[in-house]
């Protein structure tokens, strides 16, 4: 299967073909982490316990990413107070400055850490962006969208979860 979506290989400038989302579920208990927000704080798992979690991996860069983020916005002001958390892992490298202010730019209104190799490899080797994981309440994997999805698709989702 082609991966849909930005690659490390894809060019910063053009990002990648017209991504075709696809879904899939599983049992799975989704991995552990401890990552640094943008700000440098200690941000867990653990915190989001009890929560059905959006877990997107994303990059400044990448323009899927960036088509995708309003709707996590959207998503967070309207179902937050319902149980649900989002949770942006930058895949960007070097300083945190130019996340920062995307984060300002955009008006992201729920975390944003950086990714790790480790946090990767622990979820499953991502090869392209954006890769987004739908967490239940339990913690485990109840979806994962891999390229660009539309809002309704993450909705339709997380409703069933809450």
């Amino acid at each position: 299967m082609a991966l849909a979506g930005c690659t490390k290989s894809a060019s910063k400038e053009e990002g990648a073909a017209e991504p075709t989302p696809s879904l899939s579920a599983s049992t799975q208990t989704a991995p552990a982490w401890e990552l640094r927000s943008v700000e440098g704080r200690l941000v867990k798992s653990t915190e989001f316990q009890g929560k059905v979690v959006i877990v997107d991996f994303w990059a400044t860069w990448c323009r899927p990413c960036r088509e995708e983020i309003p709707g996590f916005i959207e998503l967070q002001k309207q179902y937050g107070d319902k149980g649900l958390a989002v949770v942006g892992i930058s895949l960007d490298e070097g300083a945190t400055e130019p996340v920062k202010a995307f984060i300002k730019k955009l008006g992201m209104n729920y975390p944003v850490v950086m990714g790790t190799p480790e946090v990767v490899a622990a979820f499953g080797e991502i090869e392209g962006l954006p890769v987004t994981f739908i967490l239940d309440r339990q913690g485990k994997i109840a979806a994962k969208h891999v390229g660009y999805a539309p809002k309704s698709d993450f909705e339709n989702t997380i409703r069933k979860l809450l």
